[in-house]
């Protein structure tokens, strides 16, 4: 894939595409969290994994991340779906009529929220998945006032008004899951102290069938260390059994 994606805002999206583009049985799209871009190397990791298991992947970063255009404080999850559906919409003109989609953090917020409108999620995959946005949003931020405050005193990453009004009105997304209707894979670490493991726990307890749960042992937010290889094999050995 080499077209230009825009959003609804029309903001251009930056992503990397991996993989063979004659195959269009499948594409994974996978999304990062807040702060976050497509370079993460968890993200980076992820899609060279899957490369070499011969399964296609775009990382891309939201509007107002990394090398996308827009403004950060104008993020959201609100925004941020309409992100990930400019994508889906890219990939469906090219024919990829199948997305596996791969939601890290709050971009598991978004996924769940995704996954309840869009039919060509034939996929969905948590990791770290944020479920309680607004205690998130307290949490981490209560601290600072939004227009003013920083998040994790990241001078590149204002707390907005837009942002915390936005998590405050989805305040979780547990109430979603009774709508998700396709396979669902929920990765968490049980040293990740962003998003509490519980959470991964309590989705999936929420969550219909079919559903997976793997819970990675001593592993953190962003699956340093070791956890990368734990987090790819997973969702590797998982993919592989629902690709077709």
């Amino acid at each position: 894939m080499h077209l230009e994606i825009l959003n609804s805002s029309k903001e251009k999206l930056d992503y990397e595409f991996h993989g063979d583009p004659s195959d269009t049985s499948l594409l994974v799209v996978i999304g990062h969290g807040v702060t976050g871009n497509k370079d993460r190397p968890w993200a980076v990791g992820l899609a060279e994994a899957l490369d070499e298991a011969g399964i296609n992947s775009l990382r891309f970063s939201f509007a107002g991340n990394g090398e996308s255009e827009g403004d950060f404080e104008a993020c959201t999850i609100s925004k941020e779906v309409k992100d990930l559906k400019a994508i889906i919409d890219a990939a469906d003109d090219e024919g990829y009529h199948r997305t596996c989609y791969v939601g890290h953090s709050m971009g598991g917020a978004v996924g769940v929220l995704s996954a309840v409108k869009d039919e060509r999620i034939a996929l969905l995959i948590s990791l770290s998945g944020m479920v309680h946005t607004k205690r998130f949003c307290e949490t981490e931020f209560g601290d600072q006032k939004p227009g003013k405050g920083c998040m994790w005193d990241d001078k590149e990453c204002p707390l907005s008004q837009a942002f915390v009004d936005d998590m405050n009105k989805i305040d979780n997304v547990l109430a979603k899951t009774e709508k998700v209707e396709v396979p669902w894979l929920i990765v968490h670490g049980d040293a990740d102290d962003v998003v509490p493991v519980e959470e991964g726990r309590e989705i999936y307890q929420a969550a219909y069938e079919p559903k997976d749960l793997v819970i990675l042992e001593g592993v953190d937010h962003v699956y340093s260390g070791d956890g990368l290889e734990k987090m790819t094999s997973a969702v590797v050995g998982w993919l592989k059994e629902h690709h077709s």
